[in-house]
């Protein structure tokens, strides 16, 4: 039995058999998928095939699925780790028998960047707590509405024809607008396949060693034949580039280059790269694509920072707002919500975040816990104290004059010891 079936086949109740297949989802998987303009098919299946959306892919998908999701508990400050709640091993450890965390996440967010949407069945136990997350193909789910003019996700699977499942049954993450990327960047896509088929025809039928044969004469049919055999028997493919050539019948060598068009679709491939990372709001460097990054210094630095915040960060949102949505009911949204840890990412630039923090906490606008809170870390006591430069000390006192403490006066008796010891002395002398 298939994970699919074996997570659909006992929970769900057919309304409506005849709700319309997906079809434009299921024709990219079952089928060559849309056509570009460039002639080739572009789909998810025939998209992955390129190295940069492969790469694009990959790198949002695990990172979000390898960053710790975590359900906290509002405090009366700040928060705390709700561990004994159901749904905390689910989004943390484990969201189904057979997949981690990370397994789970990462191939639900795969979709999302492929499909525009993402889908996961949500098994509940007895008392309505989240038990179990099963990630469901989008390509087989359509999303309808019921005669209560409810939300309905019909699942068809290959056997067992439509199953509905209810909106509190189903986490959905979505692209922006629902748009699968790659359906809106068919043409850009389809002109990156079009320029690697014709690098890969390029080399593999090129068959001139980088010039041209002359032969002073005329030469009949056969003879042209025999020698043009002969060339692409020596010269053809690249295991046999820059091989001796033997000429004869006084036959001269041309030594030419790359055509300019050639060169062109060479660097029409190189730009494709950047393209693609655009679509997918990543770095280029951070699919391989260091020709324009002069170093490993501050520049990428603050692009990785710009990587987290501009692209990671909505689809964090996006993740933790589904997860408020479906899997806590209306009581546990005032108490309780999800928040990805992004403290690893960050760590590279933790110098210039705790100089910040020194910073802050020195100039009084901000407290020992008030950085806590930022550091993803509970408030302690003996922290709240905001301070200034300076003594460091509280700042509702920082106005307050001190006055020096007055000396202690002599205690009665002290000054005849002392007149004592004087006249000792002299009797002495």
């Amino acid at each position: 039995m298939s994970i699919l079936t074996r997570m659909i086949e006992p929970r769900t109740t057919v309304e409506d058999p005849n709700v319309p297949i997906n079809w434009q989802a299921l024709a990219d998987i079952l089928s060559s998928g849309s056509a570009s303009i460039t002639g080739r098919a572009v789909n998810p299946s025939t998209a992955m095939q390129l190295t940069a959306v492969y790469a694009c892919v990959t790198l949002i998908s695990e990172t979000i699925g390898s960053l710790p999701l975590i359900l906290y508990r509002r405090m009366e400050r700040g928060k705390t780790r709700a561990v004994t709640h159901t749904l905390y091993s689910v989004l943390h450890d484990w969201p189904n028998d057979e997949q981690t965390s990370v397994d789970f996440r990462s191939l639900v967010m795969a979709h999302v960047l492929l499909y525009g949407h993402g889908y996961a069945e949500v098994v509940r136990n007895g008392a309505g707590q989240v038990k179990e997350l099963w990630p469901i193909p989008p390509w087989l789910v359509t999303e309808s509405r019921n005669s209560r003019n409810d939300l309905v996700y019909v699942v068809r699977l290959p056997e067992k024809g439509a199953q509905n499942l209810s909106a509190s049954r189903v986490l959905h993450v979505q692209a922006p607008l629902g748009l699968s990327p790659i359906a809106q960047a068919r043409e850009a896509l389809g002109l990156t396949m079009a320029s690697e088929e014709y690098g890969a025809r390029f080399f593999a039928n090129d068959s001139t060693p980088g010039g041209i044969v002359e032969h002073p004469g005329n030469l009949s049919p056969e003879a042209q034949e025999r020698i043009k055999t002969q060339i692409e028997q020596q010269t053809q493919g690249l295991s046999k580039k820059h091989r001796l050539m033997i000429l004869e019948e006084g036959m001269k060598w041309h030594q030419i280059g790359i055509s300019p068009e050639d060169s062109q679709m060479l660097e029409t491939r190189k730009f494709q790269v950047g393209e693609i990372a655009r679509i997918f709001r990543v770095p280029p460097h951070m699919i391989g694509d260091v020709e324009k990054s002069t170093s490993w210094g501050t520049g990428i630095e603050q692009q990785n920072i710009g990587f987290i915040t501009y692209s990671l960060r909505s689809w964090m949102v996006r993740w933790e707002q589904a997860i408020h949505q479906t899997l806590l009911s209306a009581d546990e949204r005032k108490d309780y919500f999800a928040e990805h840890l992004v403290d690893g990412l960050l760590r590279g630039d933790a110098q210039t975040r705790y100089k910040n923090y020194q910073i802050a906490r020195q100039n009084g606008w901000l407290s020992g816990n008030d950085i806590r809170v930022l550091e993803n870390m509970d408030p302690v006591d003996g922290l709240d104290a905001y301070l200034v430069n300076g003594n460091m000390i509280p700042v509702d006192q920082a106005g307050q004059r001190t006055e020096p403490e007055p000396e202690p006066e002599p205690e009665p008796g002290d000054e005849d010891e002392e007149g004592s010891d004087d006249a000792d002395s002299e009797t002495e002398e």
